[in-house]
């Protein structure tokens, strides 16, 4: 298939007998937990509840009505839905019709959603009429004017007739339905999109049998289960909320998932109190947000005993913050949607938990850290990733130029990452390839200055951008969200008696009253260096 490049048999046969694939669908986490306990509670979302045995009837019931109108295993889906429990029924009806979706972001515009459609040529689109880019049909018709328009449309929020897509998935409407196929758990279960900041994202291809062992390790590494009451704030979309150990993660080990629409903390601990929830996932701008509102007064919900923080690099000085502000125990997650995973364990002792990201999930996870000729790096020198393994994928949809740079002979992954790797195999993020300074032939690596700023305590949020220098090339310049205005004479002050090179302190120092963030939450350095070079 042109979509999907395969593991080698001699991998795939590896991986099988070792018991991490399985052969299983990812939907079977939700069917074994609505046999055996029909009742119990999944999803909590504002005033409304639903039990496994709803879940997972009615996902059967959509998938079965998707099937009956002509969908068929193999079409292509892009549904963009917000934080609400219909996002994961829908995505359990795909998985059950075998129709392969991309789960697009919502905060993700015309340019985002044209590209997706452009490249999978959907039979289905699902979506929001609360959205903007749907409000309207104007999005729409130029899909049919230029022949990209999916055959059938279902719509959250104030829905047409028979395009209503709480009645898709509602047992007593009537509809018709078909049988469901037989599963493929080698297959494509689903598109994932590529974590990169800049550009369309990528699409990712997992499978059945690589993702579900990915949750089914996180499940047991995370100590999720039945107690355990999740909160996804950040978009449920993401790799992240998905499956580290994510939501389906949860509904694997019979827990519940507590939805909110954003990550404001007022919001949050409303949310958490009511629902008493005991564990949180989310990023580091969120969690600067979190030590923020609790400095100010906020009090820290009793039930809460983890936060996971992942998607970006963690500043060790915020890190040490989270168990004395929050209350909770703090677990590091480092991962990517092309597959590998790395968690501190919960018995790390605090010093670990606070200064890496952690170790890969798997003892099949074959990590090399390498220097620029591809030599490899002794523990604690700094490299760039490059991994393979039972859940890392081996290719992006339909990008063979872009794959033939992003893989080696052996099949390794050049993740863009910059990494330093100790003794016991715990990786500390240094920062991203691309997300480097040039200043006068020097590299400065953004996010380990960034970290350092940081550890100022009047600093709240820390973004290091490239300016263009007629001299240097490039030059530094630190943009701050501070509690109070600082110099720049105190500022370089402090990054020097952390002992950093002369040449890796910023050029200059902007302040900030927020600092703009990727749909996934990551400081948007794009919209950084435009404001920087256009001030208003």
């Amino acid at each position: 298939m042109d979509d999907f490049t395969p593991w080698p048999e001699d991998l795939a046969r590896r991986y099988r007998e070792r018991g991490y694939w399985r052969g299983l669908p990812l939907s079977d986490g939700v069917r074994a937990q609505a046999a055996a306990r029909p009742g119990a509670c999944a999803i909590l979302c504002g005033n409304r509840s639903f039990s496994y045995g709803a879940l997972d009837r009615m996902s059967s019931v959509m998938a079965g009505r998707l099937i009956a109108a002509g969908l068929r295993p193999g079409d292509h889906a892009v549904v963009q839905l917000p934080n609400r429990a219909e996002f994961y029924i829908t995505f359990l009806a795909l998985l059950k019709a075998g129709i392969r979706p991309v789960n697009a972001l919502y905060s993700h515009r015309a340019h985002e959603m044209q590209a997706y459609v452009e490249q999978l040529d959907p039979a289905l689109l699902v979506g929001s009429r609360a959205h903007p880019l749907f409000a309207e049909d104007g999005f729409l018709d130029a899909l049919r004017r230029d022949g990209l328009a999916p055959r059938l449309g279902l719509w959250l929020d104030g829905s047409e007739p028979g395009q209503d897509l709480a009645q898709w998935m509602d047992p007593e409407a009537g509809l018709p339905e078909a049988p469901l196929p037989a599963p493929a758990p080698a297959g494509v279960a689903f598109f994932q999109l590529s974590g990169g900041s800049t550009g369309t994202p990528k699409l990712i291809p997992r499978t059945h049998d690589d993702y579900d062992y990915s949750v089914r390790a996180s499940v047991e590494i995370c100590g999720v289960d039945a107690e355990t009451r999740f909160l996804v704030a950040l978009p449920a979309a993401h790799n992240y909320l998905l499956s580290s150990p994510g939501a389906l993660g949860v509904f694997r080990a019979g827990g519940t998932v507590v939805m909110a629409e954003s990550p404001e903390p007022h919001l949050c601990f409303g949310i958490m109190r009511r629902h008493r929830v005991t564990m949180a996932a989310l990023v580091p701008s969120a969690v600067a947000l979190w030590l923020e509102a609790v400095r100010d007064g906020l009090p820290v919900p009793e039930s809460l005993r983890l936060v996971q923080v992942g998607g970006a690099s963690f500043a060790e000085a915020q890190a040490r913050q989270v168990p004395d502000l929050l209350g909770c125990a703090l677990q590091q997650v480092f991962g990517m949607a092309e597959g590998l995973v790395n968690y501190t364990r919960l018995d790390d002792p605090p010093e670990r938990v606070f200064a890496t990201q952690g170790r890969p999930i798997s003892p099949d996870d074959e990590v090399r850290v390498l220097d620029r000729e591809g030599r490899p790096c002794a523990p604690g020198q700094t490299g760039r990733l490059w991994v393979r393994g039972p859940y890392t994928f081996r290719g992006y949809f339909r990008s063979p130029e872009h794959n033939a740079t992003a893989f080696d002979a052996e099949g390794f992954y050049h993740s863009g990452d910059l990494v330093r790797r100790d003794a016991d195999g715990y990786l500390s993020v240094v920062g991203r390839v691309k997300d480097q300074i040039n200043r006068g032939g020097e590299k400065i690596a953004a996010e380990e200055v960034e970290g350092l700023l940081l550890r100022h305590p009047d600093i709240i949020q820390a973004a290091l951008v490239a300016q263009p220098d007629a001299r240097l090339g490039e030059r530094g310049c630190a943009v701050l969200v501070a509690r109070k205005k600082l110099r720049a004479v105190e500022l370089r002050r402090h990054l020097i008696a952390l002992g950093v090179a002369e040449y890796k302190l910023p050029d200059r120092f902007a302040f900030a009253e927020t600092i703009p963030l990727t749909p996934v939450g990551k400081p948007d350095k794009k919209a950084l260096r435009a404001a920087m070079l256009h001030p208003r």
